[in-house]
């Protein structure tokens, strides 16, 4: 299964490479690649549950690390990704509020283990939670809340500034909407109210 997995993360990579290079639009290039990797991995596997997330995070690593790899923005990638997360799992009938929190926390995850800019990436992986929420049949308040706890779990996975950075991002609105937070997060003693 490891294998398969790198299979994977190598084969979005390499995909989010050659459409970022042919077409220079990273947004709607990773929309189409990863919504299309995502429904070969579930339609191969039949995944669910585990599996389901298995496939999810080895799409968002080879989105991450190909748009990373010829210099792309990391946020304009994870607005992408997200959209093609929710349109990918919408296609098998797997998309929800779980699915944006799973993929906002591997956005997270991804980038900084490329070293990108985290804030960047959290804010679009908001984004296209926030865009892509009706086609889910959720609230934009909702996706936004669902992407902020998958960002503010993974920060405090990775702790230092990471979480810093995440923080500053979820303050004020974001494409409009306010994003408010559901669940508490470990370490936030201060309320900004």
């Amino acid at each position: 299964m490891a294998e398969e997995g790198g299979g994977v993360i190598a084969s979005v990579k390499d995909g989010i490479i050659a459409a970022i290079r042919g077409v220079g639009e990273i947004t709607n290039a990773v929309v189409d690649t990863t919504s299309g990797s995502l429904v070969n991995a579930i339609g191969k596997t039949g995944a669910v549950g585990t599996a389901l997330t298995s496939a999810i995070s080895d799409v968002v690593r080879g989105t991450i690390q190909g748009a990373a790899e010829v210099g792309g923005d990391l946020g304009a990638a994870a607005k992408g990704l997200m959209l093609g997360v929710l349109k990918g799992t919408k296609e098998v009938g797997a998309a929800s509020l779980e699915i944006v929190s799973t993929t906002a926390e591997e956005i997270v995850k991804s980038t900084v283990s490329v070293g990108g800019n985290v804030a960047g990436a959290a804010k679009g992986a908001i984004e296209g939670a926030i865009e892509g929420a009706s086609s889910i049949g959720v609230t934009a308040e909702q996706a936004a809340s669902a992407a902020a706890n998958g960002l503010l779990k993974a920060a405090g996975d990775i702790g230092g500034t990471v979480i810093d950075e995440v923080r500053d991002v979820l303050k004020g609105t974001i494409s409009g909407i306010k994003v408010v937070v559901k669940e508490p997060f470990k370490g936030d003693s201060e309320s900004d109210g």
